[in-house]
């Protein structure tokens, strides 16, 4: 095995698994343009700041841009590493 591949099973091992609505929400920015995250869930919610700063906490998202609509909302995408997290099983 090349030693990078270890290097990063490593940095994952080091990762907590995400609750189960943090992996939902990531989940969908897999189908999104951009790896964009959703503000809202699929019941019309709006996705808890507390998921929202967890994840980017963890590096599983990042901010992307300021949503001139709602200042206070943060827009996010998926980070590659929150790539990987979202499509494991």
């Amino acid at each position: 095995m090349p030693v990078h591949a270890t290097r990063g099973a490593a940095r994952r091992a080091a990762q907590p698994d995400p609750t189960p609505v943090q992996k939902r929400w990531l989940r969908r920015g897999l189908f999104e343009p951009g790896g964009k995250l959703p503000l809202f869930d699929e019941g019309g919610q709006r996705i808890s700041e507390r998921t929202v700063k967890s994840c980017i906490a963890h590096g599983w998202a990042e901010p992307w841009f300021d949503n001139p609509l709602k200042p206070g909302w943060l827009v996010c995408k998926l980070t590659h590493l929150g790539r990987v997290v979202a499509e494991e099983d």
